[in-house]
């Protein structure tokens, strides 16, 4: 390890918090993101900061193309070129409703959070990475994306994504001969406190949907990604990958 730096988008709580906790631990200097949780992303900073490893937080909200540049910027600065880029974040909306109750102020923002924000980002990161000759992007979908199916009451994030694996597949190819590698995570139902849990504490719970049996956790998805960032996985560029216990749960037809 020769100090990396790994900026993680959305990275207060959740399975951004688990990959930062991951990163550090194994020597990564973190670039934390929030929007609106500052007092939980100090907190993560300083526990970060005991992995013996550098951190800052940085609030920025990536569907804002200002504040991407402010982010990124912001990290340069003060931790240096970002070797790792990781797109955790991405509003959602959990109200299930069809696409024609969507308002145009919807539409808009889960477009630019979860597809064009992403890609501003991989376009401001890219130059430091080829001079570099070295680099890490990672994207965040959901559980088969990469088969663009029918997703009804969720279809403006289902097509950003989906648009994001197109995406993620282009820039591997171009960017593989800059030793830059573009990959896909893309999580099963992980749910609530699981997004926070280790995979020893979700080991012994029972989950009856998932064909392993188990719920998935945090950890399931930050080992994952800790795999990707290492120099000897220059091979893995341009893949979709679900982490989601076998588990599908999209569901193609409309239910009550």
């Amino acid at each position: 390890m020769d100090n990396k730096v790994a900026l993680i988008t959305g990275s207060a709580k959740g399975l951004g918090k688990m990959t930062a906790l991951q990163l550090a631990a194994e020597g990564y200097d973190i670039a934390l993101n929030y929007v609106h949780s500052q007092k939980e992303a100090e907190e993560l900073c300083a526990a970060v900061k005991e992995r013996g490893v550098r951190c800052i937080a940085v609030q920025a909200d990536i569907c804002k193309a200002e504040d991407i540049e402010r982010l990124v910027s912001t990290v340069e600065h003060k931790l240096g070129v970002v070797d790792i880029l990781i797109n955790n974040a991405g509003p959602f909306i959990r109200d299930r409703k069809l696409f024609s109750e969507y308002t145009q102020e919807d539409i808009i923002m889960l477009t630019q959070g979860n597809l064009v924000g992403t890609m501003l980002l991989d376009h401001r990161v890219l130059p430091g990475m080829r001079k570099k000759n070295w680099g890490r992007i990672i994207h965040f979908g959901f559980s088969h994306a990469g088969e663009a199916r029918s997703w009804p009451h969720r279809a403006v994030y289902a097509a950003a994504k989906v648009g994001l694996v197109s995406f993620t597949k282009t820039l591997a190819v171009e960017e593989a001969p800059y030793g830059i590698t573009v990959n896909m995570i893309c999580p099963g139902d992980i749910r609530g406190a699981h997004k926070e849990m280790t995979i020893e504490q979700v080991s012994g719970l029972i989950d009856r949907e998932t064909p392993r049996g188990r719920p998935g956790s945090g950890e399931d998805v930050a080992r994952v990604i800790h795999y990707l960032c290492k120099n000897q996985s220059d091979f893995i560029t341009g893949n979709i990958m679900d982490i989601s216990g076998g588990l599908d749960p999209i569901r193609p037809t409309i239910t009550e």
